[in-house]
């Protein structure tokens, strides 16, 4: 393929250089006539111009010297005795044909290297690599044919609505459909491109350089990146089976660690299955953390993307409907209806959400009214709910799968079965290197995140293990993989 392109490529230059030598008043053989010659000192010859002879490039002939004398080539059957040269507009033409040719080989190259996972190299005797890093449904859980069905009512029902700009803070429909899910008015909606740009647009708004926020540890990877990049100054506090640590940050905010005494601006926290633990805040530490802000005067960011994911366990509250002025929610349908479709959203105090719908107005006019409709149309029509149950079916197998797998190759390890969501959060002995896991995981042909990427330190012995997007067959292969990866770092 790469010879293909190549030899594609050379042709094209030699087109390029032949047809400066038109513009130049060369003739192909690189002569030039006589009115020019004095403007040309030393004759450029032109590489050998080609055609096109029953579907193979061939080269035209043609002497090295101007002087020389041309030999005749033989004639073929299906060529008049003198073949005149090509003229500049057949070769452009040429050209042009080579150019199609090398783009076409060029996109089917593209497209077989992205069938090709680089993410890890396995041993001989594996298959293709198993992944736990990624936190998204698989494709066999994913309803393509509501999606499809959405899509064609969204244009059918809405044509001009889900084809316009549109305004920043999302497509009417699927705001007031939020609104009434949450039981807000729409003016307490915005619908984003993606939870993670509902992040974004809050802590634009909230967060300056110096300002302190409060995160769990361990916490979702890009928040503390996000934060970080805004210059803010975090607070990890430890994430306990129930929750975050509300006594432990009680006391921090009470000046037990000393000085300086943080003033938070925000708290961010993921209620339940948190991303990267999977453990969810209990009602008790809800209501201790709404005291807590109330009581400091700072925001409570509730991220809330796995809330509908519940396969075991009572539903709790949400803090938004415990103290929508002080809260500010977040979440997304990546995780019920596909993670393509790119549509997030906040809810929170009319105030807030105005000031953040002006900066999503600054920054993208609008967000994508297609996604926006298609996913209105899902909802309104009842899909989401039965896509709700499909998911959650298939997550309850699977995390009981990957929890029977660990305790049978890797007893050492500890973790708590999660009753919801994506993940599962899992301690090996100390000592462990997980660097060093992740690289021998990848021989062996499985994949992780390590527990270092959730830390701003620590968790050099801990991995997150997203166990939505393989199937109960995969998870138990892939533990397999993974035991025979960390014995293979044990010492004799």
């Amino acid at each position: 393929m790469s010879k293909t392109l190549g030899e594609l490529e050379r042709k094209l230059q030699e087109l390029e250089r032949t047809l400066t030598s038109i513009d130049r008043g060369e003739d192909l053989r690189g002569n030039v006539p006589p009115a020019s010659l004095e403007e040309t000192p030393t004759p450029w010859q032109a590489p050998s111009p080609t055609r096109l002879v029953d579907e193979a490039v061939e080269p035209i002939e043609h002497t090295e010297q101007a002087e020389l004398p041309r030999v005749p080539r033989p004639p073929r059957a299906s060529q008049p005795p003198e073949a005149r040269s090509p003229s500049a507009e057949e070769l452009l033409r040429f050209r042009d044909r080579l150019e199609l040719t090398a783009r076409e080989l060029t996109q089917e190259y593209d497209e077989l290297l992205g069938r090709i996972s680089f993410a890890a190299v396995p041993s001989p005797h594996v298959g293709p690599t198993i992944s736990f890093a990624r936190g998204a449904p698989s494709l066999d859980i994913i309803d393509v044919v509501g999606l499809r069905d959405a899509a064609i009512r969204a244009f059918e029902s809405d044509p001009a609505g889900s084809t316009a700009y549109g305004t920043s803070v999302g497509y009417p429909r699927l705001r007031a459909w939020i609104a009434d899910r949450h039981g807000v008015e729409p003016e307490r909606v915005l619908v984003t491109n993606g939870s993670m740009q509902a992040d974004a647009f809050l802590f634009e708004h909230l967060v300056a350089p110096g300002d302190d926020v409060i995160v769990e540890r361990p916490t979702y990877d890009r928040t503390l990146l996000s934060l970080r990049e805004r210059g803010a100054r975090l607070h990890a506090v430890e994430l306990e089976l129930d929750g975050i640590d509300t006594d432990a940050l009680a006391g921090l905010l009470h000046g037990d660690s000393g000085p300086p005494t943080p003033r938070p601006k925000l708290a961010h926290i993921i209620p339940n299955f948190q991303n990267p633990a999977g453990y969810t805040l209990s009602l008790a530490k809800r209501q201790a953390l709404l005291a807590l802000a109330a009581e400091h005067g700072f925001w409570v960011f509730e991220d809330d993307p796995y809330v509908d994911l519940r396969f075991s366990g009572e539903t709790l509250p949400s803090m938004l409907s415990m103290d929508p002025e002080r809260v500010v929610y977040a979440s997304s349908f990546s995780k019920t209806v596909c993670p393509g479709i790119r549509v997030g959203y906040l809810v929170g105090p009319a105030s807030l959400i105005a000031a953040v719908a002006k900066l999503a107005t600054n920054t993208y006019i609008s967000p994508s009214m297609v996604s926006q409709s298609i996913v209105y149309e899902f909802c309104a029509s009842g899909a989401i709910d039965s896509s709700i149950e499909t998911v959650r079916t298939a997550l309850a197998k699977r995390a009981l799968t990957l929890d029977v797998a660990l305790r049978r190759e890797l007893p050492e390890a500890e973790f708590v079965t999660p009753e919801g969501g994506y993940f599962m959060w899992v301690t090996l002995p100390a000592g462990t290197d997980v660097r060093v896991l992740h690289k021998a995981a990848a021989e062996h042909g499985v994949s992780f995140v390590k527990g270092t990427d959730f830390l701003l330190e620590g968790g050099e012995n801990t991995l997150r293990l997203a166990y939505s997007g393989v199937t109960p067959e995969q998870i138990d292969e892939g533990v397999t993989r993974l035991a025979a990866a960390y014995r293979s770092l044990q010492r004799p």
